[in-house]
């Protein structure tokens, strides 16, 4: 490993910017090369953010020896197929929730990356967020005591059109696995995973899902209660309630920049702004990983990124909605 972390981004939509924007904020990486399907793509995108190196083919990029990790940004049916081309020309891989369709295609991803001894992480930005940090500093500490009740959720109205990824079958679409994600990697980080699993949803008119509601039983006892939606307009957020007060996370949960405690009627509030998009904490976590020679995180660990697919799986299932490509 060299001077700096050395990153490769495949894939050159929304998020692909969004990563590279937050990865300019690092001093210790840089972004040396793009992949794209076209050239013309991986050009544009390597010019505007100042890349040296820019490829036509996602195997090239796969193959490029001054790439050291790849952070993947492509829709969610092929995260699969591009995370095992990045690790068969070992490179160690970020790959951006969810992680995949399903949790067999998980298994596959992270049994390969096991076996040849590379980092491999999901891209659940929210974990490295300052405000979420500080809010499992909290939960360890039991300030608001024996956490029992998690209410989370959101849900926006999207401009219809049947291309469009929320809305694209063949793309992974659906409410559940772009949005409620996240609501579920944050009950499994607070609870652990679940015992139970009960999920309603509506399917829209191109099959995917578009209104979900879900809650979660722990071994403890524990409930996670929450929604999700394209139906809808409420910001995203969460509350966790204990047996001595409640935490509020406030909106967006996904990066948050502020916590309130209130106990015994008393509010705390704790502000927590970041600097830039909140992408770079994600990408200082996988440096600090590679530096340390370690092939996976301990805040988002492999063996929970399975279980929370698993879960989604589980969903999926009670609500009825099955991609093409399974």
């Amino acid at each position: 490993m060299g001077n700096k972390i050395r990153w490769g981004i495949l894939g050159t939509g929304r998020m692909a910017g969004d990563f590279a924007t937050g990865l300019q904020k690092i001093d210790d990486a840089e972004l040396v090369a793009v992949g794209s399907r076209t050239g013309d793509s991986a050009q544009g995108f390597a010019t505007k953010f100042n890349i040296p190196n820019f490829h036509s083919g996602y195997e090239n990029l796969a193959r490029d020896e001054d790439v050291d990790v790849i952070y993947i940004a492509t829709p969610h049916t092929l995260h699969k197929d591009n995370t095992i081309l990045c690790l068969e020309n070992d490179k160690a891989v970020l790959c951006e929730k969810p992680f995949t369709i399903n949790a067999e295609e998980a298994e596959e991803v992270i049994e390969l990356a096991r076996k040849k001894n590379l980092f491999l992480m999901e891209a659940m930005w929210t974990r490295y967020i300052p405000a979420i940090i500080k809010l499992r500093e909290l939960l360890d500490r039991k300030v608001i005591g024996n956490v029992q009740i998690m209410l989370a959720g959101g849900a926006f109205i999207p401009e219809f059109d049947p291309e469009f990824y929320l809305f694209n079958h063949e793309l992974g679409g659906g409410v559940l696995l772009d949005a409620g994600v996240y609501l579920v990697s944050m009950a499994s980080m607070v609870f652990g995973p679940p015992v139970r699993v009960m999920a309603m949803g509506q399917l829209g008119k191109t099959g995917v899902d578009e209104h979900d509601a879900i809650l979660l039983e722990h071994g403890d006892g524990a409930l996670a209660n929450l929604y999700v939606s394209l139906r809808g307009k409420s910001s995203p957020d969460l509350t966790l309630i204990g047996d001595k007060g409640k935490i509020y996370a406030h909106a967006p949960i996904f990066c948050p920049g502020k916590l309130t405690i209130s106990i015994d009627g008393k509010d705390e509030i704790i502000e927590l702004p970041f600097t830039a998009n909140g992408y770079q904490f994600e990408a200082m976590e996988v440096g600090r990983c590679l530096r340390e020679g370690k092939t996976e995180s301990n805040i988002m660990p492999l063996d929970e990124t399975l279980q929370i697919m698993q879960t989604m799986d589980n969903i999926r299932s009670q609500i009825g909605l099955r991609y093409s490509i399974e």
